[in-house]
C-alpha cells in the first residue's frame, strides 16, 4: 500500500486530497470514478464537506478547460479594456518589445500608438518581438483589427460566425519584421492574433503550443443566475482552414518549464537573487576592469607600475544586462540577425 496525492476527476476535474491506493499496476490514463472517490473523500477525510468538494470540482472543471469554459464576471467587459499593454522597451540591436495582456477592444489603438512611441526613440526598429504570452480574450474583432495594423494590402483574415472579415489596403502599415511568443497560457483571441500575423507572411511564431481555445463561445445561464462562456465552435482563417483544436504551433519550438517560463517573464534579466535590502548587495554584477590603452599612457605619465591594484582604480562599468528568457532571448537574436541580413542584402 502507498499514499498518494489524488488530482484527476473524470478528466478535468481536481479535487486534491490524500487517499490510499494500492501499489498493484494501474494504466496510467485511468481515471477513478468520481462518485466512488467523492464519496470516500467526504466519509474518511476529515473536516470535508459536500460543499468542498462541489467547489474544488467545479474548479478543476473551469481549469481542466481553461479558454474554453467560464464564468463571466460582472466587471468583464470593463476589466478587458484596460491595461492592454503592459510593459514595452527598445532592446539592444533597435529590437522592439511589446508585451499584450488581452485582446479586447482598442488594442489596435493601443498598439498603434505604441509602435510610434518606439519608431519616435534614438534607436532605428529592425524588428518587433509582440509577447503574447498569458495573454487571452474573446474578442476576435479586436484581434483581426490589431493585425490589419501590420497588413498593407487587402485580404482575408478571420471568421468567427459574423463573415470573414478582411484587412484595409494601406500606406502605413507597420512593416517591421514580428516575432510573437507564444506558450500553453495563450488563449483565445490572443492565439488567432498570433496565427494572424504568421499568415501575413511578416512574422513567426516562437514558444509553446497554445491551448486551442481560439472558437466561437455561447453564454448560457446557470440555475444559480451565473452566466458561463462555452466555446462551441472553430474560428476560420483567411486561408480557409479552421484554427486547430489542439492549438496553435509554434515554428519554432522554444521549451522552457511552466516555473521558469513564468519567473523570466516576470523578469527577462533573470534576476533571481533576492536584493539584501539592509546592506544595498544585489545580483547585479559590474564589468571586470581590464587593462586598456588609457591605463597604459596613464601609468606611463604617472611613473608606476600597471599592476592589478592600479587597474582596480578605476571606476568599473555596469554590467550590460544580458536576456535570460528563453524564449525572449532567441526571439531578439533572430530578428537582429534578420536585421543583418537585410543590411548586406
Amino acid at each position: 500500500m502507498m499514499r498518494n496525492s489524488v488530482a484527476t476527476i473524470t478528466g478535468a476535474c481536481l479535487v486534491t486530497a490524500f487517499v490510499t491506493v494500492t501499489a498493484s499496476a494501474v494504466p496510467a490514463d485511468i481515471t477513478p470514478d468520481f462518485n466512488e472517490l467523492r464519496a470516500l473523500i467526504q466519509t474518511n477525510l476529515p473536516g470535508v464537506t459536500g460543499a468542498d468538494i462541489e467547489r474544488k470540482a467545479t474548479e478543476g472543471l473551469l481549469q481542466g478547460f481553461r479558454g474554453k469554459v467560464q464564468l463571466v464576471e460582472s466587471n468583464d467587459t470593463i476589466a478587458a479594456t484596460t491595461n492592454l499593454i503592459t510593459r514595452s522597451a527598445v532592446f539592444d540591436g533597435g529590437i522592439a518589445y511589446l508585451r499584450v495582456d488581452r485582446v479586447d477592444n482598442h488594442l489596435s489603438v493601443a498598439l498603434k500608438q505604441s509602435c510610434s512611441a518606439l519608431s519616435m526613440t534614438n534607436k532605428a526598429i529592425n524588428g518587433l518581438v509582440l509577447d503574447l504570452r498569458f495573454a487571452d480574450g474573446n474578442n476576435y474583432a479586436a484581434a483581426a483589427a490589431a493585425a490589419d495594423l501590420f497588413m498593407p494590402y487587402k485580404r482575408d483574415l478571420l471568421d468567427w460566425g459574423q463573415g470573414m472579415v478582411q484587412s484595409v489596403a494601406k500606406t502605413n502599415a507597420v512593416l517591421w519584421p514580428i516575432v510573437a511568443l507564444v506558450n500553453g497560457e495563450t488563449t483565445g483571441a490572443s492565439e488567432a492574433l498570433a496565427a494572424l500575423l504568421r499568415e501575413s507572411n511578416n512574422a513567426l511564431i516562437l514558444g509553446g503550443r497554445t491551448i486551442g481555445a481560439a472558437m466561437t463561445t455561447k453564454e448560457f445561464t446557470l440555475a444559480n443566475g451565473q452566466q458561463v462562456r462555452l466555446a462551441t465552435g472553430p474560428i476560420k482563417l483567411g486561408n480557409g482552414a479552421n484554427f486547430p483544436a489542439t492549438g496553435l504551433e509554434p515554428d519554432i519550438a522554444v521549451t522552457v518549464s511552466p516555473a521558469e517560463e513564468k519567473m523570466y517573464w516576470n523578469d527577462p534579466f533573470g534576476a533571481t537573487v533576492v536584493t539584501n535590502m539592509t546592506s544595498g548587495i544585489t545580483n547585479r554584477s559590474t564589468r571586470r576592469a581590464r587593462t586598456n590603452e588609457a591605463d597604459l599612457v596613464r601609468a606611463r605619465k604617472e611613473g608606476v607600475e600597471l599592476d592589478d591594484q592600479f587597474v582596480r582604480q578605476r571606476e568599473t562599468e555596469p554590467e550590460v544586462p544580458v536576456i535570460r528568457d528563453p524564449a525572449l532571448g532567441r526571439a531578439v537574436d533572430l530578428l537582429k540577425g534578420l536585421a543583418v541580413v537585410r543590411r548586406e542584402r
